[in-house]
C-alpha cells in the first residue's frame, strides 16, 4: 500500500475493528465474583463464561486461516462484526448460567473473522517499514476494547441487571461494525485460493520458527487471563473488599498498556521482536510477583505492568508472524497462531481454578510466573528471527 493516506486510514480502521470485537471477549471478568452468588455456581463454573469464548476463538481461527484466502478480508470482518452483535444481544436475554455460556461460545466463534482477517490484511496490505507500528496500533485497540468491556459490564451491573451491559456492548458491536464497512479500504486484490493440499499447507507452517511463535502465544495470553480472571476473587476478598464497581475501575489499567503499546511497537522496528519480547516478559514477572502485596495501590502497580507487558509481547509475536510465515501461507498461519493464542487464554481461565484450590491467590502468581519464565527460555533459545 504506497498511499500513505490510504495506509493511515487502513490502521485507524482496523484499531477500531479490533476495538469493538475485544468489547465482548473478556466483559465478564470484573461480574465473575457476583456470579458465584446469582448462579449458585463455583469459581470454575463462573470461569466458563471466560473461558467458552475464549476455547471457541481457538476452535474457529483455523477454519477462518484456512478459507481466509478466498474472500476480501475487508468482507470477512464486517460480517463477524455482524454476527458477534447478533450474538451479544442474544446473550443480553439469559437467564441461567448455561445459556449464557452458550451464547459467550458464539460469541467467540465470530471473534477470529475479525481477528484473523486483520493480522492477514496488515500483513499484506502494510509497507514493512511500519508494520511494528501497524500492529501495535490494532493492539492498542484490542486493548482499548477489553478495558470498555469490562468497564462497561461492571459499571452497568453495579447499578443495574447485568444483563443490561450486553445491550450496551451489543450497540457497541454494531457501531464496530458500521465504521469499519465504511472507512477500512478494500484489499487490494482477493486473495488467491490454495494451490497446495490441506496436509501440505499444514506441514508448512508447523516449522521450528511459527512453531515456537504459535507457543509464545499461548503462554502471553495465558498470563492475561490467568491474573485478570482471578485477581478479582482476591481484591472482593478482605483485606480489600472491593465492590463489583471498584472492581471493573481497577480494570483501567488496561489503558496504561494502550498508552505504551505504541511505544513497543516502534522499539521493533528498531531493536527487533526478539528483545522486545523477552525485555517485556522480565518485567512482567515482576509485575506479577507485586501482586502478591498486601497494599491495593502496589496490587495495581504490578497488575499494570502485567497488562502493558503482555501487550508488548502481543505486537512482538504478531509482527514476527509476518516474517516467519510465507506469504501464500499468511492467513493460515495466523490462523494457527490465534488458535493457539486462544487455547492459552482457554487454560488461563480455568488452570488457576485449581491452583486457588491448592494454595489461593500465590498458587496463582506461582503458576503464572512458571508460564512466564518458560516463554523467555523459548525466546531466548528459539526465537532469533527477526
Amino acid at each position: 500500500m504506497a498511499d500513505a493516506k490510504r495506509t493511515s486510514a487502513a490502521i485507524l480502521a482496523i484499531a477500531f475493528a479490533g476495538f469493538a470485537t475485544f468489547l465482548d471477549l473478556y466483559a465478564t471478568q470484573p461480574l465473575l465474583p457476583a456470579f458465584t452468588e446469582i448462579f449458585h455456581a463455583s469459581k470454575a463454573e463462573v470461569g466458563l463464561t471466560v473461558s467458552a469464548p475464549t476455547t471457541a476463538v481457538a476452535l474457529a481461527a483455523p477454519v477462518f486461516g484456512l478459507v481466509g484466502d478466498r474472500f476480501r478480508r475487508s468482507s470477512t470482518m464486517v460480517v463477524s462484526l455482524v454476527a458477534l452483535a447478533l450474538s451479544t444481544f442474544a446473550a443480553a436475554g439469559t437467564s441461567s448460567l448455561g445459556a449464557l455460556v452458550f451464547w459467550r461460545f458464539l460469541q467467540g466463534i465470530a471473534t477470529p473473522g475479525v481477528y484473523v482477517s486483520a493480522l492477514a490484511y496488515l500483513g499484506e496490505e502494510i509497507d514493512a517499514a511500519v508494520v511494528g507500528r501497524a500492529m501495535a496500533a490494532f493492539v492498542t485497540g484490542n486493548v482499548i476494547g477489553g478495558w470498555a468491556g469490562r468497564f462497561v459490564t461492571g459499571f452497568i451491573a453495579t447499578h443495574t441487571h447485568w444483563s443490561r451491559a450486553f445491550l450496551v456492548l451489543g450497540a457497541l458491536n454494531t457501531i464496530g461494525a458500521l465504521v469499519t464497512w465504511r472507512y477500512l479500504p478494500r484489499s487490494s486484490t482477493p486473495g488467491a485460493p490454495a494451490t497446495l493440499r490441506l496436509r501440505e499447507r499444514i506441514g508448512r507452517i508447523f516449522t521450528a520458527a511459527l512453531g515456537t511463535n504459535f507457543l509464545v502465544g499461548f503462554n502471553v495470553l495465558f498470563v492475561l487471563v490467568s491474573i485478570f480472571s482471578f485477581v478479582g476473587f482476591r481484591l472482593t476478598a478482605p483485606p480489600f473488599s472491593l465492590a463489583t464497581s471498584e472492581l471493573s475501575t481497577v480494570f483501567s489499567v488496561y489503558l496504561v498498556g494502550a498508552l505504551a503499546t505504541p511505544v513497543a511497537g516502534r522499539l521493533i522496528d528498531r531493536l527487533g521482536s526478539q528483545h522486545v519480547l523477552v525485555g517485556a516478559l522480565a518485567l512482567g514477572t515482576i509485575g506479577t510477583i507485586l501482586t502478591l502485596a498486601p497494599s491495593l495501590p502496589v496490587v495495581i502497580v504490578g497488575l499494570a505492568i502485567v497488562c502493558t507487558t503482555c501487550f508488548a509481547c502481543q505486537s512482538a509475536s504478531t509482527t514476527r508472524l509476518r516474517s516467519a510465515a510465507p506469504s501464500s501461507l499468511r492467513s493460515l498461519a495466523s490462523g494457527a497462531y490465534v488458535t493457539c493464542y486462544y487455547l492459552g487464554g482457554s487454560a488461563g481461565g480455568l488452570a488457576p481454578a485449581y491452583a486457588w484450590k491448592l494454595a489461593g491467590w500465590p498458587g496463582c502468581v506461582a503458576l503464572t510466573v512458571a508460564v512466564q519464565l518458560a516463554t523467555i527460555a523459548v525466546a531466548r533459545r528459539a526465537w532469533a528471527l527477526r
